[in-house]
C-alpha cells in the first residue's frame, strides 16, 4: 500500500460528531455551558436527543446558554441551571435541584473553568484556579455520584489541558500562600484534573460502579478562557497565538465528545488530538503524563480534597 492510500484510510478513520450515537433518553449535565467548549459540547448532546442540563455561573449566563442551543437545535431539551463552581454552597444547591429533580444521570461533563488570572481566592477561601477547576467539580461529581451511579452508561468526562504536563501540587501551600503563578497554579489546577479522573477511575473499579471515568483536553483551542483571566503580557500573547495556530471550539470539544458518546470508549481513557504536538485536529487516544498515574498522587489529592471540600465518596 503507498503512503497515499494509507493516509486516506487514516483520515477517513478520524472521528466526527457524526459518529455520535443517539442520546435520545440520556441527561447530561455539562458545566460552563454558555460558552466556548461547554457550548459546543452541549449543541452537540441536545442536537443528538440528550435533555442538557446547561449549567452556568449565573441566571443571565445559563438562560444565554439555553437560548443558544435552542438556536442550533430547536427541538432540544434544555434546562439552564446556576451553578458556581467557586462556590460550594452553590455546587451543594445544583446537586440538590438535580437530585430532586432527577431521578437519574447519565453523562457528566465537568468542563467549566478559569484560566491564569491574577491572585484570587473562591468564597471558601482556595486559590481560585484550584478552588474552582478541581475543588468545585470533585465535590459536584461526589455529590451527583448517586444519581449517576442509576444511569445508562454513565460517563465522567473531566476536561484537562496540554497544560496538566509540567503541572506539580505543592503540598504544603495548596492555597498559595506563598507562592502564587497565574500559569504555574492554572498547570496544577489541569494537572489535579488529570489525577483525579485516573484515581475516579480506579476508585469506581474497585467499588464495582459502573460509571466510566474518562479525561480529555481540547488542544489549543480558541475560547474566551484566554482573554477572561490572563492580564499583562499573557494577555497580549494570547491574542496573537489564538489567530495564528488556535482550532475553534467546537474542534476542541471533540475530545470530550468521544469521551461523552463513544460507545467503545473505556473508563480510563484520555482523548486529545491527534495533530502534532496534540494541539489540533480530530481526537484520538492520548497518554496523561506519567505523574498523573501515580497511586499515592491519587489517593493523597483525594483525601485532601475530600477535607477541603467536605464532601466525601468513594473513600477506601
Amino acid at each position: 500500500m503507498d503512503p497515499g492510500e494509507t493516509n486516506l484510510e487514516d483520515e477517513m478513520a478520524r472521528w466526527t460528531t457524526n459518529e455520535i450515537p443517539d442520546q435520545s433518553g440520556r441527561t447530561a449535565v455539562v458545566t460552563g455551558a454558555n460558552s466556548g467548549l461547554g457550548l459546543a459540547t452541549a449543541k452537540r448532546l441536545a442536537a443528538a436527543g440528550a435533555t442538557v442540563v446547561a449549567a452556568a455561573r449565573s441566571a443571565e449566563k445559563a438562560e444565554s446558554a439555553r437560548e443558544q442551543i435552542l438556536a442550533a437545535a430547536p427541538q432540544a431539551r434544555v434546562e439552564p441551571q446556576v451553578l458556581d463552581l467557586a462556590q460550594l454552597a452553590s455546587v451543594r444547591e445544583f446537586a440538590a435541584t438535580l437530585a430532586r429533580d432527577h431521578e437519574r444521570l447519565d453523562l457528566l461533563v465537568n468542563n467549566a473553568g478559569v484560566m491564569m488570572p491574577p491572585r484570587q481566592r473562591t468564597a471558601d477561601g482556595f486559590e481560585l484556579q484550584f478552588g474552582t477547576n478541581h475543588l468545585g467539580h470533585f465535590a459536584l461529581t461526589g455529590l451527583l455520584l448517586e444519581r449517576l451511579a442509576a444511569g445508562s452508561d454513565a460517563r465522567v468526562v473531566t476536561v484537562s489541558s496540554l497544560e496538566h504536563r509540567p503541572g506539580k501540587i505543592d503540598w504544603d501551600d495548596l492555597d498559595s500562600e506563598r507562592h502564587y503563578s497565574p500559569r504555574g497554579n492554572y498547570q496544577r489546577s489541569k494537572f489535579a484534573n488529570a489525577v483525579f479522573g485516573i484515581e475516579l477511575d480506579r476508585r469506581l473499579r474497585e467499588a464495582q460502579i459502573s460509571i466510566k471515568s474518562l479525561l480529555a483536553h481540547p488542544g489549543y483551542s480558541d475560547t474566551n478562557l484566554q482573554f477572561a483571566g490572563p492580564t499583562g503580557p499573557m494577555k497580549l500573547l494570547f491574542q496573537f497565538t489564538n489567530r495564528l495556530i488556535a482550532q475553534g471550539a467546537a474542534a476542541g470539544a471533540l475530545p470530550q465528545l468521544r469521551a461523552a458518546t463513544d460507545p467503545d470508549a473505556n473508563g480510563g481513557e484520555f482523548f486529545g488530538p491527534d495533530g502534532i504536538g496534540e494541539f489540533r485536529g480530530a481526537p484520538k487516544l492520548v497518554r496523561p503524563v506519567d505523574r498523573a498515574r501515580d497511586a499515592e498522587t491519587g489517593r493523597r489529592l483525594w483525601e485532601v480534597s475530600e477535607t477541603m471540600t467536605g464532601v466525601e465518596f468513594l473513600s477506601g
